[in-house]
């Protein structure tokens, strides 16, 4: 999780403050677009979730790997 939240932080560092790197900044979404509502009348449950994946994110989860098998 570390490597990831590292990694689209780094990414969106640099793709908004170098030009050549604006690729860094986009992202694709995995998931729901409208969360599932169950309505109980007493209560109501929500579920959903959304990944919002770029290159960078991935480039650090793999870093993470390679770091935490090294050491």
């Amino acid at each position: 999780m570390i490597g990831a939240i590292s990694g689209s932080f780094v990414g969106e560092l640099l793709g908004d403050n170098v030009a050549a790197l604006k690729f860094l900044k986009s992202t694709y979404t995995i998931g729901m677009s409208n969360p599932m509502l169950i309505d109980f009348k007493v209560f109501a449950v929500t579920f959903g979730i959304n990944f919002n994946i770029n290159i960078m994110s991935i480039i650090g989860i793999v870093l993470a790997i390679i770091l935490y098998r090294k050491y």
